[in-house]
């Protein structure tokens, strides 16, 4: 497969060649600001060492603080790193959120872990990053199989290091550290936003669609409990262990309550795979486990006329090619992923004034945010006869371009 940041640089050529952009402006985009590689030493349990590679890529702070997740996997590589730095800078521009791009990463399996040693890696991570993340510098929030409680680790490590109260540093944070209500939703219910701006534009009845999820984590989970609770028809869901298929259609708190009890995807009428899911017969399939999922060898036998990208990179640009040919519309992970960054810029700025919102303030917030983000990518799909993708890739570089230029990067 591809090295997933040579998709980003095909894409942001795409986009470059669009917008004419200086050889200078090109070049900048090309590159992170900076890369942070680091070694964490680790005693387990069992008193053995272990020595764990953690990076955080830092891309673009033109528009602002960089700003991105945390991941704990054995695939967080410095490719799959920067990749996702520099999806997050287009993805802060495309819904206008005032910060650039960041991501981090763990390489090692969570699963095979326990909780103290996660918790050690965490304060290890931050203790690492020494003075490279800061509340105006670099803010993590959580990534891949990293959560609220081990952001919660990461801050107090943080406070601790540097001696003060620095709330603003972390977001995703548990609610009694200055969390923001609706953030464990925001990223599932931001897409959802999108999702139904689209269907209500092309005049769809959405009780007729039927839906097809790969991942049942958090943002999987919650993208289809919301969007069986307005009516569409979830047909299948599947997470690392298998897949579950119901033409008549699934009750995902059902499933997800089942879960927890056995530890797997049971109710359905048949089983499958990963795979399975993917090219399985319905009419908006949501990737939402990660990147690379949909290639070209499996784009042809995609059957959704819709893929709603919660999953961050999920599609490679050999698929967006199968599927322009198939007349498949991608919508793309920098606009549907965008609400989790909305409302972690929504807990920053809470962070930093002291004063906290109800959920309902933080959801009159993110809604008009996503439908804006959704309508400016559409208009510029028109105006450009392009692809979605293609669309906020113009918008977002754009974006950043014109603030380059306001700091005299011509």
């Amino acid at each position: 497969m591809k090295n997933p940041f040579t998709s980003y640089l095909e894409r942001l050529a795409t986009a470059a060649a669009t917008l004419e952009l200086s050889d200078s402006v090109h070049a900048s985009l090309q590159k992170p600001n900076a890369v942070v590689q680091k070694s964490i030493e680790l005693t387990r349990d069992d008193g053995s060492k272990e020595t764990l590679a953690a990076y955080r890529v830092q891309f673009n702070n033109a528009r602002g603080p960089y700003k991105g997740g945390i991941r704990f996997h054995p695939g967080a590589d410095i490719d799959e790193v920067s990749a996702l730095a520099a999806a997050m800078a287009v993805k802060c521009a495309v819904v206008g959120i005032p910060f650039g791009g960041g991501k981090g990463g763990v390489q090692f399996d969570p699963k095979k872990y326990s909780t103290s040693e996660i918790e050690r890696i965490s304060r290890a991570f931050v203790r690492s990053m020494g003075d490279a993340i800061g509340v105006d510098k670099d803010i993590p929030a959580p990534d891949v199989y990293t959560t609220p409680t081990i952001m919660g680790y990461m801050l107090d490590e943080f406070e601790a290091m540097h001696g003060r109260s620095e709330p603003g540093v972390i977001t995703g944070k548990p609610l009694p550290l200055g969390g923001s209500v609706g953030r464990d939703t925001a990223t599932a219910q931001g897409a959802v936003h999108v999702l139904e701006e689209i269907v209500t534009v092309r005049g769809l009845d959405h009780t007729k669609l039927r839906v097809a999820v790969q991942g049942f984590g958090n943002a999987g989970y919650h993208a289809a409990r919301i969007l069986h609770g307005l009516g569409y028809t979830i047909v299948g869901l599947s997470d690392s262990k298998g897949a579950i298929f119901s033409p008549s259609g699934l009750d995902p708190i059902t499933v997800e309550a089942t879960k927890r009890e056995t530890g797997a995807l049971v109710g359905g009428d048949s089983t499958g795979t990963n795979d399975d899911l993917l090219v399985c017969d319905c009419d908006i399939l949501i990737p939402a486990a990660l990147d690379g999922q949909l290639t070209a060898e499996n784009a042809e036998n995609v059957k959704a006329s819709m893929v709603l990208e919660i999953a961050n990179g999920p599609t490679t640009p050999d698929a967006d090619r199968v599927f322009a040919q198939k007349n498949i519309t991608v919508i793309p992970d920098v606009l549907v992923n965008a609400g989790g960054v909305t409302v972690s810029y929504f807990e920053w700025v809470q962070n930093r004034q002291g004063f906290y919102w109800t959920e309902t303030e933080v959801a009159e917030k993110l809604k008009p945010i996503m439908i804006d983000a959704t309508h400016a990518v559409l208009e510029m799909a028109q105006e450009k006869k392009a692809t979605l993708r293609d669309s906020a890739f113009l918008i977002g570089i754009k974006r950043i371009a014109d603030a380059l230029s306001a700091r005299g990067i011509k």
